[in-house]
């Protein structure tokens, strides 16, 4: 199995960003986490962050060539990019969503997902932890489990 690991705007500044919300962990914390999960569950990932929009969807439309599945955390493109969630949409690869925070315990407009509504299934506010609980989810899903 092959995953690609979609990150959005700012992921890059994991652990300098309001750490207050998104704790100390760094991008390459999060990376090494996620790549061991992987490895564990004999998955291959592909990693890629942008902090632009058509990078992103270019990623997606890429990933249907060669990926069995995505994680994807959009960043703030989570509750405004309909290009990225109809991207997701039209690859049709089983697609998961993670956010570090919670959003629905934040400001009002975090509250809607654009891009959660194209995925299976989404996971919030666990932090980095989300990633490994996501490649395992995903694994199971496609191991129809």
């Amino acid at each position: 199995m092959k995953f690609l690991i979609l990150n959005g705007p700012n992921l890059n500044l994991l652990g300098l960003r309001e750490p207050e919300i998104y704790g100390r962990d760094t991008y390459d914390d999060l990376v090494a986490l996620t790549e061991k999960t992987c490895r564990e569950a004999g998955i291959s990932p592909i990693f890629y962050q942008s902090n632009h929009e058509g990078d992103l969807i270019d990623a997606v439309q890429n990933a249907r060539l060669t990926c069995d599945g995505i994680i994807l955390n959009p960043g703030g493109y989570t509750h405004t990019s309909i290009a990225l969630a109809d991207a997701l949409r039209a690859v049709g690869l089983p697609a998961v969503e993670v956010h570090i925070s919670d959003p629905l315990q934040r400001e009002s407009f975090r509250r809607v997902s654009y891009t959660g509504m194209a995925c299976l299934h989404t996971i919030r506010g666990q932090g980095i932890d989300g990633y490994r609980q996501a490649v395992l989810w995903l694994k199971d899903f496609l191991s129809g489990k």
